[in-house]
């Protein structure tokens, strides 16, 4: 029952804080989420950010933040025990706004790479991103509908492995750069009742590719091959508003429907982020996410993630 919890309080919060607004398209775009070295869960976009491109931008705008996030923990003679760690994460995420009458394009580029030190188990990797996502819009004459299309790519720097085998038994490589990396398109229409709220749908098109064909089996690829092309559909609906004083909810709920595939096999992506917000360098965050792939695994993957950061303005 636990596990429903998260979903039901997304609801609750979307009825309680709908109120329609105009004069602006939320054009949201992915920062990908997924589990430790395992980069198989992402699927049509990750969404966890919205970019705005407001009524009043006339041309361009750009933005860049960068960020790192680390944590220690040592302990000696310590009666409740405990092991030693430390982990840092950095990240950098650019982001490019256009907005010239009814149509708007948007680009949002995020980089992201972690490592832990773990004793007597070595370094090992926490966080690994490369995602690069476009969105053109064009705003019908009510503009809480809009025209949309989707051009997405994403993989990871470095190796990730699995590991959880017995201690005799080497770790398990999962993935590698462009091992898999996916290219994702849609395009369809969005309904934008309020600045915070949207709903899309669409139809779409996902690629994938495995450089390394001994891992084509663990994502759904035949025996040796490297590359596969999905034709499908895709639903989403997105939710960003401030809750309270600085502490602001992100989430999403998005599927990718294989139209040459059972609807049994539909991916299902739930994401939530609640980020609150200490000084102007300073922030926290929570997330939690879901993700049903059965291209990877038959159940249901979970993460949750709590950290604390310094975030700098570059642009």
């Amino acid at each position: 029952m636990r596990k429903y919890v998260p979903l039901f309080v997304f609801v609750w919060l979307m009825l309680g804080f709908m109120r329609p607004v105009s004069g602006q398209e939320a054009i949201r775009i992915s920062e990908l989420l997924k589990d430790d070295g395992d980069i198989s869960i992402q699927d049509i976009s990750r969404i966890d950010k919205t970019v705005v491109v407001a009524d009043t931008l006339d041309g361009w705008q750009a933005s860049w933040v960068g960020g790192i996030n680390g944590a220690q923990a040592a302990y000696n003679n310590w009666s409740q025990g405990g092991t030693n760690t430390i982990s840092v994460t950095g990240s950098t995420v650019f982001n490019l706004k256009f907005r010239k009458e009814r149509f708007a394009y948007a680009l949002d580029t995020n980089l992201r790479y972690g490592k832990a030190r773990i004793e007597d188990e070595g370094t090992r990797k926490t966080d690994d991103r490369v995602a690069i996502n476009n969105k053109f819009s064009y705003l019908f004459n009510n503009d809480k509908w809009s025209a949309f299309a989707n051009i997405n790519f994403s993989t990871q720097f470095d190796k990730g492995f699995d590991y959880s085998v017995p201690d005799t038994v080497q770790p398990r490589l999962i993935s590698k750069i462009f091992s898999p990396a996916y290219f994702t398109q849609i395009t369809g229409i969005a309904f934008t009742p309020a600045d915070y709220f949207s709903l899309q749908a669409g139809m779409a098109m996902k690629e994938t590719i495995i450089a390394d064909t001994s891992l084509s089996e663990r994502y759904g690829l035949g025996a040796g091959e490297r590359f596969r092309f999905e034709p499908g559909y895709s639903t989403a609906m997105f939710f960003e508003k401030e809750l309270f004083s600085n502490v602001r909810l992100i989430s999403s709920v998005e599927t990718f429907t294989n139209l040459q595939r059972n609807l049994s096999s539909t991916d299902v992506h739930f994401s939530n982020e609640l980020v609150g917000k200490i000084n102007n360098f300073m922030n926290m965050s929570f997330q939690y996410v879901t993700i049903y792939d059965d291209d990877y695994s038959k159940k249901v993957q979970v993460k949750q993630v709590l950290s604390a950061g310094i975030s700098v303005s570059i642009l």
